[in-house]
C-alpha cells in the first residue's frame, strides 16, 4: 500500500512541477534541486464541534512537495491515515462518509500567490490558490497560510473550512443534528530539500 501511495505521489507531483514522471533526468536538468522541497510526514488535522461529541481526527502521513522558487504547492493524503479517539467514530467517517475504499485519498494542487522571499529567517502570510479533491469532488479553494523559515528550514502553516456538501459528502438523516456541516482543517508541514534527483541522476 506505502508502494503504491509513493507512486501516485510521484505522478502528481511531476505533473504539478512540470516535468513527465517518466523522463525525471529531464526534471533534474533543468530545475535547480534546492528549489524542490518535500514533505513526508505532513500533519493534516480537523475539528467539527457537535452537540453530543466534538469530532477530532488527524494524521501525520500525508506527502507534499513545493517549488519554493514558482510556489507550486501539491499534497496528498490517504484517508484511512487518519485517526480518531473513538475507533466507533472512524468507522462511521471512512465507511459512510468518506466511502474511502472507493476514494482512497485527497489531493490538493495549488500555487501560493505572490511568492514572498524566503531566503531570510522569519514569518511570511500569503495566499494559497488551488484545487481540492475530496470525495472525488475537485472544487476551488482560496485560503490563507504562512510560510515560515528559520535557519533555513521552510514550513508551511494554513487553516480553512470545508463544507461536507461542496464534495457531496452525505450526513445520514440519523446524524444531521449530531454533525455540523461544515469542518475546520488545519494543514502542517515542514519540508527539507529533496536530494533524490541528484543522488540517483539517471532513476
Amino acid at each position: 500500500m506505502m508502494s503504491l501511495f509513493h507512486n501516485v505521489f510521484c505522478l502528481g507531483w511531476g505533473l504539478l512541477l512540470g516535468f513527465s514522471p517518466l523522463y525525471p533526468h529531464e526534471f533534474a536538468a533543468t530545475k535547480p534541486t534546492s528549489d524542490i522541497l518535500i514533505c513526508r510526514n505532513a500533519h493534516i488535522s480537523f475539528y467539527s464541534p457537535a452537540p453530543i461529541e466534538d469530532i477530532r481526527a488527524e494524521t501525520d502521513q500525508a506527502v507534499s512537495a513545493f517549488n519554493s522558487a514558482t510556489g507550486s504547492l501539491y499534497f496528498k493524503v490517504m484517508i484511512r491515515s487518519f485517526t480518531f479517539r473513538r475507533s466507533l467514530m472512524q468507522e462511521h467517517f471512512n465507511e459512510d462518509f468518506m466511502e474511502s475504499d472507493r476514494y482512497p485519498y485527497a489531493e490538493f494542487k495549488g500555487n501560493v500567490v505572490q511568492m514572498p522571499d524566503l531566503s531570510k529567517d522569519g514569518n511570511y502570510p500569503v495566499q494559497v490558490q488551488g484545487i481540492l479533491t475530496i470525495h472525488g469532488v475537485s472544487k476551488n479553494y482560496t485560503v490563507p497560510a504562512t510560510l515560515s523559515v528559520k535557519n533555513k528550514q521552510v514550513s508551511g502553516h494554513a487553516v480553512f473550512n470545508v463544507k461536507l456538501a461542496d464534495h457531496h459528502i452525505q450526513i445520514p438523516r440519523l446524524l444531521m443534528k449530531d454533525i455540523a456541516e461544515q469542518v475546520q482543517v488545519t494543514v502542517d508541514a515542514v519540508y527539507q530539500v529533496d536530494n533524490s534527483s541528484s543522488a540517483n541522476p539517471g532513476a
